[in-house]
């Protein structure tokens, strides 16, 4: 589980999990708008828009993904997206 500086991401779509891992910060596209979560974010549960994911894990990098169709769960610095259509983008 992450400490209080840190969250415990988990990106999977319909068929495969496209991440897994600790982070400082996600940013995401919801129906709403687009929304930061960092540690110590107050619980949510959003639908995700068509859009992309980015993840800037525990060591800086920036990991983004294209995800559509699904929803963004965060609780106790855990933060959870189910997409229906999900995939991590090369090359970045």
């Amino acid at each position: 589980m992450a400490g209080a500086s840190q969250l415990s991401v988990n990106v999977v779509s319909a068929t495969s999990q496209v991440w897994e891992g600790d982070a400082r910060q996600v940013v995401a596209r919801t129906t709403e708008g687009e929304i930061g979560v960092l540690p110590g974010h107050e619980p949510v549960l959003a639908i995700l828009g068509d859009g992309q994911v980015r993840v800037t894990s525990v060591d800086g990098s920036v990991v983004t993904a294209t995800a559509a169709d699904g929803f963004l769960s965060v609780n106790n610095d855990v933060v959870t997206i189910v997409a229906r259509r999900a995939s991590l983008n090369k090359g970045e």
